[in-house]
């Protein structure tokens, strides 16, 4: 997500939102067991985790308890290899945060948590039942997404419509509006469900949905970033269960399933606003906002003010920002993640405006979740153009402030902006000269593989419209995308050239409905129906292409050598000990000849290759022509 995607939500006044009260409705993986008669003064509106495993690295494990009064009862475990380590009460009286250690050899099963009242509150109690499930095998040795994978990113709302009984939901007042660009349109988990045989078609090993958990927010409600409930899918979208249909259909079609994560903020409405545990449990306790000084956390000249207001300060008045210095907020948050990803059987994690989490809090938030699922992959977005910004958050990074992370990958904003940059120029005379150089500082990253690259996203112009409706150059940035020592990220709809009204920033321009996902749709994309000649042939294109990396390891772990652009041509080759692939690009209008002589290091002994795409011989012995506006993958 980025800042101007935040003012979407602005348009409710703050006071009435405040005032909005919303209770979740029940759902099998949070609503608290029944109670007995004695339990009915005091009932128990949340308990989250509602359940956890056995057989989890980490033997700790927190509690969080609502209800009216709750801190005035004393927490009773009675179960075998579970022990109270803890008990924490707040300035909340609402709430009893409860800690407990689960022994090595703790067996799955139920057990009941029993609170009693002591002194003045006799006579009162409560009572739950938690559950200790067993974890499916393997589970800690999970394979998160790497280089063999391509990532597939939609957003729900804009995708397909699997359950139209779902597109309005009482007590949630962003009602269906497909009029409406900030408006609620329909899609849904039944709808990514129902398409998984068409990305598995495509190529595509890994899914990433737009955030799915509940967003009880007035207006723009769609996009997911503002969460209200951080343990229920947003009953638009479907079930808990539902999410879980969905990763285990997408494991059938040998598709991986990662959550969009946000760490750093919440949406106003969020039930913890109405009664908040803590006065600190957000930052400032009301509207102050960020100015988005991103550089100021890793800035030796930066001001302390200007660092604590990047990470302190609310995107927005409808989003308030959370305190994680607060060992309670981080602690909730890093339980709800390991929840997420054990219940839903997850590959990773991609973690939206990951930079405005307090610095200290991301150190161990990834360590734990890393700890947890050593072969897991998480994904940061660090929006900015500099490598070396972004190279801070990688793990293995040696930072001059000392700062350690244990974070995987990031997104590749500084290429990725690169490439768009250079196929966007009509007139340069070395457009492919920044995207040489932003490759050059990969040193900065520990392992800049993990990194990963894409055409685009839901908070950027589409990448049709970006290169100015030129489908050679729409080509290079796919092929580019495609054959780079990185994960490939592709935004859905680009495979039939989707476009947007502008290329600044507009949210509603390209985040339109993908065709054929809703009844009575005059264009289907997913089967062909009414695409034009060019589309069907775009879509046709990345099917192959994405198909061949698929089965090209050489693409997945081979090394790199770039030449220098010159004559707006690029050429690169990606090698091993057994394989190389020479990809050229010619940006021109007109043809190119190149002396083969220039790569010969890559080159020596080569005669011809053969175009991956068209299965073309390609003569390589003395020169190499490059027709107007092409782009070859040769295997050679």
């Amino acid at each position: 997500m980025h800042k101007t995607l935040a003012t979407l939500l602005i348009g409710s006044a703050f006071l009435a939102a405040c005032a909005h009260a919303q209770t979740p409705a029940a759902n099998p993986a949070t609503a608290p067991a029944a109670a007995g008669p004695a339990a009915a003064a005091t009932a128990i509106d949340h308990m989250d985790p509602p359940f956890w495993w056995a057989g989890m690295q980490d033997k700790r494990l927190q509690l969080m308890v609502h209800g009216r009064a709750i801190a005035d009862l004393d927490p009773v475990i009675q179960y075998p290899g579970v022990r109270i380590t803890q008990v924490t009460r707040v300035a909340n009286r609402n709430y009893l945060f409860i800690d407990l250690e689960l022994a090595p050899t703790v067996k799955p099963g139920s057990f009941a948590i029993d609170l009693r009242g002591q002194g003045a509150a006799a006579g009162r109690s409560a009572s739950y039942t938690y559950r200790l499930l067993p974890r499916e095998a393997g589970s800690a040795q999970r394979q998160g997404f790497d280089t063999k994978d391509a990532i597939y990113q939609v957003m729900p709302d804009r995708f397909a419509n699997g359950d139209p009984r779902n597109d309005s939901v009482e007590g949630l007042p962003d009602k269906l509006d497909r009029k409406l660009g900030h408006g609620r349109h329909g899609g849904d988990i039944q709808g990514m469900i129902d398409h998984l045989d068409y990305i598995a078609g495509l190529g595509f090993t890994q899914l990433w949905p737009t955030p799915l958990v509940e967003n009880d927010m007035k207006a723009a409600s769609y996009h997911g970033y503002a969460a209200t409930n951080h343990y229920r899918i947003d009953p638009r979208y479907g079930s808990n269960e539902d999410y879980q249909r969905l990763s285990r259909a997408a494991k059938q079609h040998g598709i991986g399933l990662i959550q969009d994560v946000v760490l750093s903020h919440i949406g106003l409405n969020h039930w913890w606003m109405k009664d908040l545990p803590t006065p600190d449990w957000v930052n400032h306790g009301k509207f102050v906002p960020t100015m988005h000084h991103r550089t100021a956390v890793q800035d030796p000249y930066a001001s302390r003010e200007d660092a604590e207001n990047f990470t302190t300060g609310w995107f927005a008045p409808t989003m308030p920002d959370m305190n994680q210095t607060n060992p309670l907020v981080a602690n909730y948050l890093i339980q709800n993640n390991i929840w997420w990803i054990e219940y839903a059987g997850l590959s990773g994690l991609r973690i939206d405006t990951f930079g405005y989490s307090d610095g200290a809090f991301l150190s161990e938030f990834t360590k734990r979740l890393m700890a947890e699922y050593p072969n897991l992959n998480m994904v940061g977005e660090e929006w900015s153009k500099l490598p070396a910004v972004v190279s801070h958050w990688q793990r293995g990074k040696v930072n001059f402030d000392g700062y350690v992370s244990h974070m995987p990958s990031l997104m590749d904003f500084p290429l990725t902006e690169a490439m768009r940059d250079a196929l966007a120029d009509k007139k340069g005379e070395n457009i492919f000269g920044n995207v040489y150089e932003t490759l050059s500082l990969d040193y900065l990253y520990p392992d800049p593989q993990r990194l990963v690259l894409f055409e685009g996203n839901h908070d950027m112009a589409r990448i049709y419209s970006v290169v100015n409706e030129d489908y050679d150059r729409y080509k290079m940035d796919i092929v580019f995308l495609m054959t780079m020592p990185r994960i490939p990220h592709f935004y859905v709809g680009d495979e039939i050239l989707m476009t947007s009204e502008t290329k600044v920033r507009d949210d509603n321009s390209y985040r339109h409905d993908f065709p054929g996902g809703w009844a009575g749709d005059r264009i289907d994309a997913f089967t062909g129906k009414g695409l034009t000649a060019r589309q069907k042939e775009a879509q046709d294109f990345v099917r192959k292409l994405v198909n061949w990396r698929k089965n090209t390891p050489v693409i997945h772990h081979g090394k790199l050598m770039h030449y220098g652009p010159e004559q707006n041509t690029y050429v690169y080759f990606r090698y091993d000990g057994a394989k190389k692939v020479m990809v050229a690009m010619n940006a021109n209008r007109k043809d190119v000849t190149l002396k083969a002589e220039r790569f010969r290091e890559m080159l020596a002994g080569v005669a011809s290759g053969t175009d991956v795409l068209t299965g073309k011989t390609v003569n390589l012995k003395d020169e190499i022509r490059l027709p107007a506006g092409s782009v070859v993958i040769l295997d050679i």
